[in-house]
């Protein structure tokens, strides 16, 4: 676990509250996500690399910093991921965005890749995968495996919630990934759930079932 960042702050704890509550709305859940994914982005941003520069101001040039190496690349998971996008880029507005689909194979149950799209030069960006659930792991580890084919210079796993199966598979295939979660749940049920968890992110964010 020396690799799982839990974020505390109260804010982010008080929003992901009221999305766990079933009577909450899609709207609000859709806010509250936007809301809690931007407080998020401080903290999984807190360490990337600066260099300095020569900046004129009004008055003076003087050297100050700025983000080091090509832009940063926020990986969704579809579908779900795409609900934590928004939030990330009020932070980080000038980030490209990539997405990766993946299905379970009922047979196999292992994830299967239907999409891929990435941004180019890839080997060198760094890369934060976002995905509200970090349920059984599979998925995760295996969008991190496809993303690693393209030699990043780093890699970070985003989700709301993290069940203690999923960090375990995710940080069994790829100790060098941190996980950034805002909350760490019991267990999965028989079904992949999150317990107690908040239910199927995806249909909460877009309304479905």
């Amino acid at each position: 676990m020396s690799n799982v960042h839990l974020i505390d702050h109260p804010l982010v704890q008080h929003k992901l509250t009221l999305m766990r509550r079933k009577d909450a709305s899609t709207n609000s859940f859709r806010r509250l996500l936007g809301e809690l994914s931007t407080l998020m982005a401080y903290e999984v941003t807190r360490d990337m690399p600066l260099q300095e520069v020569q900046v004129e101001t009004p008055l003076e040039v003087m050297t100050a910093k700025v983000i080091d190496g090509k832009k940063l690349v926020l990986v969704s998971i579809l579908r779900a991921g795409n609900g934590f996008l928004d939030g990330m880029l009020n932070v980080v507005p000038g980030a490209r965005i990539g997405h990766i689909g993946l299905y379970r194979d009922p047979e196999t149950l292992q994830p299967v890749e239907y999409y891929f799209k990435m941004p180019s030069e890839m080997h060198e960006r760094d890369i934060i995968v976002v995905d509200p659930m970090l349920a059984t792991g599979n998925s995760a580890a295996a969008a991190v495996a496809r993303l690693k084919q393209l030699q990043p210079r780093s890699i970070k796993f985003v989700c709301l919630l993290a069940a203690p199966e999923g960090i375990a598979t995710l940080q069994g295939a790829h100790p060098d990934v941190p996980i950034y979660t805002a909350a760490i749940d019991r267990e999965l049920n028989e079904h992949g759930y999150i317990l107690p968890g908040l239910g199927d992110a995806g249909d909460r964010i877009f309304g479905t079932k």
